[in-house]
């Protein structure tokens, strides 16, 4: 078994991501799902959508959500959805090198992800003085 990967962004940026990432490392470790939001979306009937894909991605370990703007429609989905019963851990500021080193340590547990997700994140700033 191993921790599921769901992302919960605005419209176009999951799937996106999802698709560089398995075109880099096809196939992807974890078992990974993308939920987009539309700008004008009902969060009340995206929650069963959410649910529906909890459920898919969790493979009994628990599931990463990672969620590309804290604060947004997303994210607060990602929280409604943590209170469905399925372990779960969330990340904000998604970007394509957090998801990369999660996938990189598919083998840790769900309670060591969240730090690798983060620690992905700040890896993929690179400033440029030049």
């Amino acid at each position: 078994m191993s921790v599921g990967v769901l992302l919960i962004t605005h419209s176009g940026i999951g799937s996106a991501l999802v698709a560089v990432a398995n075109r880099l490392l096809n196939p992807l470790p974890l078992r990974t799902e993308a939920l987009e939001v539309p700008f004008d979306a009902d969060p009340d009937a995206l929650l069963p959508l959410a649910s529906a894909a909890l459920r898919r991605v969790d493979d009994g370990d628990g599931v990463l959500v990672l969620t590309d703007l804290y604060g947004a429609s997303p994210s607060n989905l990602a929280a409604r959805v943590s209170r469905l019963g399925t372990p779960v851990r969330r990340v904000s500021a998604l970007n394509l090198p957090m998801l990369l080193r999660v996938m990189n340590y598919s083998e840790l547990e769900l309670d060591q992800l969240p730090a690798v997700a983060a620690a992905g994140a700040r890896n993929g700033v690179i400033l440029d003085d030049a």
